[in-house]
């Protein structure tokens, strides 16, 4: 026997009846959330939004954030329907030297976020790289993601190449195993291992699972090392390998999945879409845009997954 049908709300059906559709979201959540989720700006700013009275749901002006919507729920912002909420998706991103891993900077630098491929859509950075800083940079579509992945507790490593003015041994570098306290701040344990020698430079490879602001050049400041080249060459289980500045890389759902856990992903709503539907919404999209969509699959160490 089929079952009952749903009863749509009187303020429900008017909606449909004029076009618009409700949410389709996978579970409940807050609307800052699911403003975001769909792509048009972060959750603060939808908060804004909510605020300045240009967010309803089923055709009443919402006055505050503290609202959860679900799949049947109508959401539009300026009177407009909600776009459809897109999957969680993560990249691995070559942030070159000389741009700013923010949306807005007030000095006027150059950002990551102006640099990135046009078929790219709203994405927001997994932690930050100072602005001198190059390397591997995550971006994902989901702030839950994002916080999840910068938390020192899911103990994933961070791994830099680092070259250096002046000179060390690696005696001196083991005493970082133990942690340090900078201009009191301490930093935790810290691997480095003196590579190479390079005229007046020394080259040196960094592990840390913290990533605290600049936190490479003030340790190795202590050492009476001057970075003058810093690049990120892994992030967890993700890594730089053979990407080029300004290169992006979609990571696949199953890797993604594999690296989070099946509990992780759940919540996220990993487990809902495939591999292969992404790319085929991706596909579409930026056929519209007249761009093609990147489909390699790479940059997953087997050798540092998330910390067990």
């Amino acid at each position: 026997m089929r079952p009952p049908r749903r009863q749509e709300s009187p303020v429900q059906r008017q909606a449909h009846a004029g076009g618009e559709a409700a949410t389709g979201l996978p579970h409940k959540m807050r609307i800052a959330k699911a403003i975001a989720r769909a792509g048009l700006c972060s959750r603060r700013d939808a908060e804004r939004w909510i605020a300045d009275g240009r967010v309803g749901v089923n055709g009443k002006l919402l006055e505050s954030p503290a609202r959860d919507v679900g799949p049947d729920d109508v959401v539009t912002v300026d009177g407009k329907p909600l776009p459809g909420i897109e999957p969680v998706r993560l990249w691995r991103y070559y942030k070159p030297r000389g741009l700013v891993t923010t949306h807005r900077d007030p000095e006027g630098r150059p950002t990551v976020f102006e640099k990135l491929p046009e078929e790219m859509p709203r994405v927001i950075s997994v932690g930050r790289l100072d602005f001198n800083t190059e390397g591997l940079l995550l971006l994902t579509t989901d702030g839950t993601l994002a916080r999840h992945l910068e938390l020192p507790s899911t103990g994933w490593l961070r791994r830099y190449r680092v070259r250096a003015h002046g000179t060390v041994t690696q005696a001196d570098l083991d005493r970082l195993k133990d942690g340090i306290v900078v201009e009191g701040v301490r930093y935790g344990p810290i691997e480095a291992t003196l590579d190479r020698v390079q005229g007046s430079n020394v080259w040196l490879t960094i592990g840390l699972r913290e990533g605290k602001n600049r936190e490479v050049r003030k340790v190795l400041g202590t050492l009476a090392l001057d970075v003058n080249r810093l690049i990120r060459i892994s992030f967890g289980p993700f890594q730089l390998l053979d990407l080029e500045p300004g290169q992006t890389d979609p990571v696949r759902r199953r890797v993604l999945v594999d690296q989070l856990g099946v509990r992780m992903a759940r919540e996220l709503g990993l487990t809902d879409v495939s591999d292969d539907e992404i790319e085929r919404r991706h596909s579409r999209k930026s056929e519209r845009k007249g761009s093609e969509p990147a489909t390699k699959e790479k940059g997953v160490s087997q050798r540092e997954g998330r910390r067990r």
